[in-house]
């Protein structure tokens, strides 16, 4: 009789600790299920320099502001975006037609030094450095250059840098935050941005936007809210950066018709942010024509509703081409009459805190009747209720803690 009862006694300790085990497990997956349904998943798409991840950085600051110590962390990225910015500019004084050369010559050697240290990693910028920049700045030639960047490649925070550099040359220099959301950092694989908004839960997705990026857009497809399109508004008159015989708008409009008629993207609505409003209101103030690059612009005509929703002083001409760009893309959207996924368009200047507060404030208002859509359409489903129930009874091998959407996570 000891002898069987020996033999059950571990037997009913393991079945009760793999039964607090399930229980766990259990509490767990009920809990994260209710937290994944509770929570507003946004996949932010768009081309390259399109403005995307300063929309991100935008709802740290608003949200999560920037610890300090983040902050100082920004620096060296600050101080590449100057020295790419001026090499881009001095590289393109000999290869524009016709080339432009520097005002005084003796700034050459100051021109030669900086463009020694463009491919230099570990580069420390040392006070001479700063100072051959704030020299070549002021020169006419390199201004007269930075005048026709629409002929290269240059970052649109190019003058905001340049303007500031003996700010951020300072030792005790930290970066404000409008800093933060101008510097330039390449964007790839893919960042999540977490943060709640009135108890509300939401997760931002951002992919890189470059072409060799996009393969990546797939892996964010399931269970997403909505999608928030970028398009760079002021990239009119630009090519892309991978392919410079591509212009960047017309880049962005197939783009936004790919992902507009891809199959497995029918049902979810897209949020468009008609971006870089500020720079399209400059580029036309100083002349530069919409219709050299779409001939249609120039028979466009704004009607007195949208009139009357222009921005106060705002040139009729500005108005006129923020309209027509809107209108391109919502031809896209309405062409195939298709009902079941909605188009919501919104001009922004991702680098504006406040725009981004009220333009996200507006859509947080779209962002639930678009959930309450997906719930009456059945768009809602859980990738949690695709798993075999086997993976768990595996899983009670282990000394488990947590199932997290879409993996197994296992503490031994």
């Amino acid at each position: 009789m000891p002898k069987l009862w020996s033999c059950i006694a571990p037997k009913s300790d393991e079945e009760k600790k793999q039964k607090q085990i399930n229980k766990q497990i259990n509490a767990k997956l009920e809990k994260d299920k209710k937290v994944y349904k509770a929570t507003y998943r946004l996949l932010l798409l768009g081309a390259g320099e399109s403005g995307k991840s300063t929309v991100v950085k935008q709802m740290k600051i608003l949200h999560n502001p920037f610890t300090p110590q983040e902050k100082l962390d920004k620096i060296p990225d600050i101080k590449r975006n100057i020295r790419d910015s001026l090499t881009s500019i001095l590289r393109a004084l000999d290869t524009i037609n016709p080339p432009v050369r520097l005002e005084h010559s003796e700034n050459q050697a100051r021109a030669t030094y900086i463009l020694t240290t463009a491919h230099q990693l570990d580069f420390d910028y040392p006070p001479e450095f700063f100072d051959h920049v704030e020299v070549l700045w002021r020169d006419g030639g390199v201004q007269e250059c930075f005048q026709r960047s629409n002929e290269y490649q240059l970052i649109d925070s190019a003058k905001y840098f340049l303007d500031r550099v003996n700010e951020i040359k300072r030792s005790n220099y930290t970066p404000s935050d409008q800093d933060i959301l101008r510097c330039r950092v390449l964007t790839s694989g893919i960042y999540e941005t977490i943060f709640t908004v009135e108890r509300v839960r939401f997760h931002m997705f951002d992919v890189g936007g470059q072409r060799e990026e996009r393969r990546k857009w797939i892996q964010c497809f399931n269970d997403v809210t909505a999608i928030i399109f970028v398009t760079a508004c002021s990239g009119f008159n630009l090519m892309l950066i991978e392919d410079e015989k591509q212009n960047q708008l017309r880049e962005s409009l197939e783009l936004f018709k790919n992902i507009w008629n891809n199959r497995w993207l029918k049902t979810i609505s897209v949020i468009l942010f008609l971006n870089k409003q500020d720079l399209l209101a400059e580029k036309i103030k100083a002349g530069r024509r919409l219709q050299d690059t779409f001939p249609e612009f120039e028979h466009y005509v704004v009607s007195h509703v949208e009139l009357e929703k222009s921005e106060p002083n705002e040139p009729a001409e500005v108005t006129r081409a923020k309209y027509f760009i809107r209108d391109e893309f919502l031809r896209i959207s309405t062409a195939g009459g298709n009902n079941r996924h909605s188009c919501y368009p919104h001009f922004t200047c991702a680098v504006d805190t406040e725009n981004i507060r009220r333009v996200f404030n507006d859509c947080r208002d779209i962002i639930q009747h678009i959930r309450e859509q997906n719930h009456l359409i059945g768009n809602d489903k859980l990738p949690i209720d695709e798993f075999d129930s086997s993976i768990l009874l595996d899983c009670l091998r282990y000394k488990l803690c947590y199932y997290h959407f879409g993996e197994i996570q296992i503490e031994y």
